[in-house]
This record gives C-alpha cells, structure tokens and sequence, in this order.
C-alpha cells in the first residue's frame, strides 16, 4: 500500500520521501560513528545545563509546546530530556505542559483551516466515516485514539483539531489520560541520565548498572507492548459500531492509517480539483455502503 502511494507522489513528493530516507541513513550512521555513549553523554550536560538556570523548566516547556505543532519532531525525546534534568520531579513539566501544548495546536489548527476542513471532509468518504464513528462512540474512542501510539502525537493533535466532532474538552481529558505515559517517559529519562553520566556510572556498582538497564529495558519494553494492545483495542472499537451503514467502520480504520502514513488532512496540500475527484469517487463508494436515499454525510443512526 505505501509503495503504491509512493507511485502517485509527484517529483516534489518523491524527492521528499528519499530525503526522509537519506536523512534517517545519515543519522544512523552518525550514531555508530559518535557512539551512543558520548550522545548520552551531551543529553546529560546538556539537560544539568537547563536544570540549573532559573527559567530552564521554560525552556524544556517551550521546546514541549513548538514540537506538538507539524511538521516538528521530538515530542518525546523533550518529555525524556525532562526526566534527564530533573529526575522524576520533571512529571510537574512534562505532563501540564503536554496538555497545554496539545490543546494551543488543537485551537491554532482549527481556528485557522476551519474552511478548509469543511471542505475536505464533505469529499472525503473515509474521513465521514472516521467523524460518524467517533459522533456515535464519543469519549471512550476519542480517548483510545489519542492513547495509541498511532498516529504519533504530532498527528494526533492535528487528527482531533480536523474532527468537528470533537470538542476541545473532550481533547484535554483524553490528553490527560496520557499521564502514564508521559510519567513512563521521564521515568526512562531519569534512569538514562545515571548511566550517561560518567561519573555516576564509575560510582555505580555492578548491581546498580544492571538495574538501571533493566529498568530502562522495561520501561520501553511495557511503552511498547501497552501501545500494541491500545491500538488494537481501539481498531475493535471502531470495527464494533451500531447504527452505521456497513463498511464504514473498514472506511474508518483506513482513514486512521492513512493519518498514521501521510498526516491529518486538515494540513494537506489539495486543491479545488482533487476535491472535486475525490467527491466522484466518494459518491460511487456511498452507494455501496449506504442503503439508496440516505443522505451524503454519514451520520450515526438515530
């Protein structure tokens, strides 16, 4: 499938795809040539750095709150870096600041493409799904999608900013109950920068090391596996809906993939063109998976 969207890019859109790769590769690379070490070793001066200014928290918040905002990486890697400079006590920065972030892109996005979203969602037939799903699911859903792992949390502000459905209320209690990860990530953090500092490490003994591995080993090892059961869970969810036509919670499921792949709509580059392809083909697929003289939009049964 994602060979067969890569066929359809444009030059643009295949040069881009190869300097994702290129850069990936080079980084990889740059890794095994520095060694993890000494990169660990940088994370730990650094974070102690930011630790000891009186606005550091600031900092590490403000670097929280640019990368919610597409197309910035490094989410995660800024909640561990809390936990790098201030142990555990870094859960006060990572978690209020995650919520906050999250929902100034939830406001931003849909303050400024609230036309354009209109737009593609009455052309998109997988994304009707998607909104007619999560109207008849609500919360429970709502929550299920912002706890999996896919879409990333950069895709998933802007998922829920492109859905009508959801309110901002709704977003911040289901961002909320990501505490246990942001909690999970610090956690991971705090153990990595004992083992990237030299001179705490030369101080640990055997069995101190050992434990901080395992510990670090675990901690990403349970973030995994909790996330392959969230997404799982929240695929039955959305697959198990009353009161919608047939095939469209297969619709729905696709257009979290696609989210997942490509990013949320409400930032794509589309033209007045493709929405009027996109509404033929969309029209063809609704006659199949509406019973004749429903209405366009999808919408949950009475």
């Amino acid at each position: 499938m994602s060979y067969r969207r890569y066929q359809k890019l444009n030059l643009l859109g295949k040069l881009f795809v190869w300097f994702l790769i290129s850069f990936y590769v080079c980084l990889g690379v740059a890794v095994l040539l520095i060694t993890p070490h000494r990169i660990g070793q940088f994370f730990y001066d650094m974070a102690q750095k930011i630790s000891h200014e009186r606005l550091g928290w600031l900092v590490l918040s403000s670097v929280m709150v640019v990368t919610s905002f597409p197309p910035f990486i490094g989410f995660t890697t800024s909640v561990t870096l809390c936990g790098f400079a201030y142990g555990m006590a870094g859960v006060a920065i990572a978690l209020p600041i995650s919520i906050f972030g999250s929902a100034i892109v939830f406001c931003v996005l849909r303050l400024l493409f609230a036309k354009r979203l209109q737009r593609w969602s009455a052309s998109n037939q997988k994304w009707q799904a998607l909104e007619a799903v999560i109207r008849s699911k609500g919360l429970p859903l709502i929550i299920l999608i912002r706890l999996s792992p896919f879409p990333p949390w950069v895709y998933s502000n802007t998922l829920f900013a492109s859905i009508e459905a959801v309110s901002i209320w709704q977003f911040i209690i289901a961002t909320t109950c990501l505490a246990p990860k942001m909690i999970l990530h610090v956690f991971i953090g705090a153990r990595l920068a004992a083992l990237s500092d030299d001179r705490q490490r030369e101080q640990m003994d055997p069995q101190t090391k050992i434990l901080n591995a395992v510990l670090v080993a675990a901690g990403i090892m349970i973030g995994m596996i909790a996330g392959w059961v969230v997404y799982n869970q929240m695929q039955r969810h959305i697959r198990h809906v009353e009161g919608l036509p047939p095939g469209v919670d297969e619709l729905a499921v696709e257009a979290i993939e696609d989210i997942a792949e490509e990013g949320a709509p409400l930032l794509a580059n589309f033209s007045s063109e493709s929405l009027d392809k996109g509404s033929d083909v969309d029209i063809e697929r609704q006659h199949v998976l509406q019973p004749q003289g429903s209405s366009r939009h999808l919408s949950p049964a009475p």
